[in-house]
């Protein structure tokens, strides 16, 4: 008969061998779970910190039932809240994109855009796709774009080589362009064969001689280029009015000096402004050299601080004749994004969209410009509630740029600047490049897309018209300071209803 330490230690034997065993499956399970990982192509969060990365999914379940207690609510975040991106996410996966129970948004607050349903919504077999737009149509090779919702202005510099891949490839898919930004035209925005919209930034990257100046050799080069359909000139972008472009050293790496014509491993700061421009006749005669020399659609891109310089500009143009009006007008918000940025030019700085939209399109319609500009609507319109409000206001196009680097998996980790993106979209770090696939990424990006034009012609059908372009300002509400919502036509009164 065995003694009790003979019994013990035979216990005490099994138990371990017992706690081997676990041990080593749960061991060999980990690598399991960091092979899956680190081999999937589907999501970067994982792909780039296996294992650890399956508990942000945990976190964000539990968020759902916890967040009264610890986390922000839906509507709270900034830049964008909880609600917004999840929209985007799931538009970009192609998931269902109904909520129950009733809407987290708060209808009362001071600027909340509603929209006004007619007792007759349109019908689906009424319903009717908004046909392609011309752009520079005086122009030797004018643009027929087909999609008023597009992909705005992000550098080959401050986006990953395999973000702007992704974003080529999914734009072709969708049908829809691609601005370049101000960091020249490089082959991963060709390799995906969308339409291209070229921007000349104030540093020129892309199209400047030795001494950083315009060169019509390499404009003439760039124009070439069948997919590159219109051309560009920064002014300032909405969150930095006044500052130029900002790429700091390490994200300067060789590829990307060489594509902008600098030095590697050196901060790329552009000047901020264009040195050869120093008023609205000078202006001009930018945008009809590079409009003659490429023979494509020329426009601006400007945030607006005040009217006095529309007023100006559209003047000189009067007196010039239309043909020297810009084909386009990019009109940025003082909330748009930016990879880096000042802080007091970021949040003090630029008229919101939500005033400089409407007053361009007013100062278009007084000086009889409204038929010869098209006008683009730039920053912060992610949903279809705010990229309807921009039709409803009178924009021709919607470029967004967020809402597409969600749809590539950004998570809001606020790290643009810093080259240490953790979902790949932003960092030059191969590591966390590997994270993002663009033969997975490319059809969110083009879903994103589809999901937005299908949605804001949800929000027409409702309105009782046909299709998205023919949203006008008495369609939207906006909320005041009182608690009672104003038409947009009383709000911002014009005589946007003559073509309806």
């Amino acid at each position: 008969m065995a003694s009790i330490p003979d019994i013990f230690l035979q216990t005490l034997e099994i138990m371990t061998v017992v706690f081997v065993f676990f041990i080593g499956s749960g061991i060999l399970w980990l690598i399991y779970l960091f092979v899956i990982d680190r081999t999937q192509q589907e999501h970067a969060i994982r792909r780039n910190y296996p294992i650890v990365g399956r508990f942000r999914y945990l976190f964000e379940h539990l968020g759902e039932f916890f967040r009264q207690y610890f986390f922000a609510m839906d509507r709270e975040e900034m830049p964008f809240n909880r609600a917004e991106r999840s929209w985007a996410y799931r538009a970009a996966k192609n998931l269902d994109n109904t909520s129950a129970f009733g809407s987290t948004r708060n209808l009362r607050v001071h600027d909340t855009v509603i929209f006004a349903n007619c007792p007759f919504p349109t019908l689906d077999e009424d319903a009717v796709e908004d046909e392609p737009m011309e752009i520079g149509a005086g122009c030797r090779h004018p643009y027929l774009a087909p999609s008023f919702f597009n992909v705005s202005a992000m550098s080959f510099g401050a986006l990953s080589k395999p973000a702007v891949r992704a974003l080529s490839m999914g734009a072709k898919e969708g049908n829809f362009w691609l601005n370049t930004g101000e960091g020249g035209l490089s082959k991963y925005h060709l390799e995906g064969g969308c339409d291209l919209v070229m921007q000349i930034g104030t540093a020129k990257y892309g199209v400047r001689d030795l001494e950083g100046n315009l060169c019509d050799t390499t404009l003439r080069e760039v124009a070439a280029y069948d997919q590159v359909k219109m051309f560009e000139i920064k002014l300032s972008q909405g969150a930095k009015p006044g500052k130029g472009g900002i790429l700091p050293a390490d994200k300067v790496n060789k590829e990307i000096a060489a594509i902008r014509g600098i030095h590697p491993w050196r901060d790329s700061i552009s000047p901020n402004r264009h040195r050869e421009v120093n008023n609205n006749d000078q202006l001009l005669d930018l945008i009809n050299r590079v409009r003659e020399v490429t023979g494509k659609p020329t426009g601006i891109k400007a945030v607006i601080g005040a009217e006095v310089w529309l007023d100006d500009l559209f003047a000189e143009i009067k007196q010039r004749g239309k043909r020297s009006a810009p084909d386009f007008i990019t009109v940025d918000s003082a909330d748009g994004g930016s990879g880096a940025a000042p802080m007091p030019l970021l949040d003090d700085v630029g008229l919101s969209l939500r005033e400089s939209l409407p007053l361009l399109v007013d100062k278009l319609h007084a000086y009889g410009l409204r038929d010869r500009v098209r006008v683009i609507a730039s920053g912060k319109l992610v949903t279809p509630t705010m990229a309807a409000w921009a039709l409803c206001v009178g924009a021709d196009f919607i470029n967004c740029a967020r809402g597409f680097m969600f749809s590539l998996g950004c998570i809001q980790a606020m790290q643009c600047n810093k080259n240490t993106c953790p979902t790949g979209v932003t960092t030059h770090n191969k590591k966390l490049q590997g994270g993002l696939v663009p033969d997975k990424k490319y059809l969110r990006v083009s879903n994103y897309a589809n999901n937005m034009r299908k949605e804001v012609g949800v929000i027409a059908h409702s309105c009782g018209v046909s299709s998205p372009r023919k949203l006008r300002r008495k369609h939207a509400r906006m909320m005041s300071d009182h608690g009672r919502s104003i038409p947009l036509n009383v709000l911002h009164p014009d005589n946007t209803e003559q073509y309806d």
